[in-house]
């Protein structure tokens, strides 16, 4: 069973406002739904490469 993120603060001793507390909920329930796409996904396949460009951030094709 997952926890929710309000157990999760808890137990790191954080007590959110219950205005921040919803928007919390928010966000970790759309990042859980995300999290179960990438179940049983061979980790070669989920892959995310970030580029640095020096100088800019254009690029000269």
């Amino acid at each position: 069973m997952s926890l929710s993120i309000q157990q999760l603060l808890e137990n790191k001793g954080i007590t959110p406002k219950s205005e921040h507390l919803e928007l919390l909920k928010a966000r970790w329930e759309g990042m859980q739904s995300l999290r179960s796409n990438l179940e049983g996904i061979a980790i070669d396949d989920a892959d995310i490469a970030i580029r640095s460009i020096p100088g800019g951030d254009h690029i000269d094709n």
